[in-house]
């Protein structure tokens, strides 16, 4: 399978660079699955009154936090110079010795043993222990009292890169779920952002089911893909939780025929990973590391349907949208999509697969 399969032409106007004033104003996209494959355009208010009472919704808790930090290199003994660096934290590797994967720019100019400082005067120093294959580098912060406090108050909300602007203060409300709580994501899980408190109490009064898990959101979401042929490409793990009340909620759900809907794709991912470790249509409470890779072929154990917002092309994302909604269906929602002028992306609109 080709990963230009996966094309789609987007004009960059489409490209959502704000946030819509209200949350729940953006668009959705309702796609059915085969054999309807009809496609029907809907307000994002609408979505509670598309799900079935016996339906169970399952969110990520994710909270992202200012992962984008700017400094500069100490000055070396001999030359003296130094030079201005973005750093981007993406993995908490040891909370032990304070390591981080990171992503660095300009990369060709941060090498193995170099000291990096943020702050004037400095509050954070680190220090580079080793490369990566694509310009990750694994650091280790010095030891310091109140570590996130400082990332808060140095760091960035760590926008994606097709949004063409600087963060705003406004951006670390914004780009966060209402329902986010487990600090740990450099990206947020897009398909919350259009929750509000309002449509939460809709869901409840309707007598829907919720549940949690929690994945942080880090290369494995979005790195690029490298390769010619979809199988060759490899996910970076990221790090899940679901616990024993959710995963008891989510087995009594399937036992009883019940649907599960997924909110994002990382929940999905999340979800799907949980039931390969059991090789059944249920799932395993605990903790670890997830790097399953979904894309046309997979058979799903667990979700039976989803939210995402629109992805990039030929990302795994858009892979995974495919898997679960067939490939030419999904396609064919994101030409419409294009037609009517929906917004993409991360602060774009969405759409609800079933």
């Amino acid at each position: 399978m080709q990963v230009s399969d996966f094309h789609f032409d987007l004009p960059q106007e489409l490209i959502a660079q704000r946030p819509l004033a209200e949350r729940a104003a953006s668009r959705l996209l309702h796609v059915r699955r085969a054999p309807s494959q009809a496609l029907d355009d809907r307000n994002f208010c609408d979505f509670p009154s598309l799900l079935h009472p016996q339906d169970l919704i399952v969110f990520n808790n994710t909270r992202v936090f200012p992962a984008r930090l700017f400094g500069r290199k100490s000055p070396k003994a001999i030359s003296g110079k130094t030079g201005s660096i973005e750093v981007l934290l993406t993995k908490h590797v040891s909370q032990e010795t304070n390591e981080w994967e990171c992503l660095v720019r300009p990369g060709k100019k941060v090498g193995v043993g170099e000291r990096l400082l943020f702050g004037d005067p400095v509050e954070l120093e680190a220090e580079v222990l080793a490369r990566g294959s694509f310009g990750e580098r694994h650091v280790r912060f010095g030891q310091v009292s109140g570590f996130f406090g400082k990332l808060e108050r140095l760091g960035h909300v760590p926008l994606p890169p097709y949004i063409a602007r600087e963060d705003e203060r406004a951006d670390r409300e914004r780009y966060q779920t209402v329902y986010a709580s487990a600090p740990g994501s450099v990206a947020a899980p897009t398909a919350g952002l259009h929750f509000t408190p309002e449509i939460l109490a809709r869901l409840r009064e309707r007598g829907i089911e919720t549940a949690e898990i929690t994945l942080h959101v880090g290369l494995g979401t979005f790195q690029p893909v490298r390769v010619e042929r979809v199988e060759d490409h490899q996910l970076h793990s990221e790090s899940y939780e679901i616990s024993t009340e959710t995963a008891a909620k989510i087995n009594a759900a399937l036992e009883a025929g019940r649907r599960i809907v997924a909110v994002g794709t990382t929940t999905v991912r999340t979800l799907e990973y949980a039931a390969m470790l059991t090789g059944e249509r249920r799932v395993s409470a605990g903790s670890g590391e997830a790097n399953l890779f979904i894309y046309p072929g997979f058979e799903f154990r667990a979700v039976g349907a989803m939210l995402t917002n629109f992805h990039l092309p030929e990302s795994t994302l858009l892979m995974l949208v495919c898997a679960f909604g067939g490939k030419e269906s999904i396609l064919r929602a994101y030409r419409h999509a294009v037609e009517q002028r929906y917004r993409f992306y991360s602060y774009g609109d969405c759409m609800f697969v079933e």
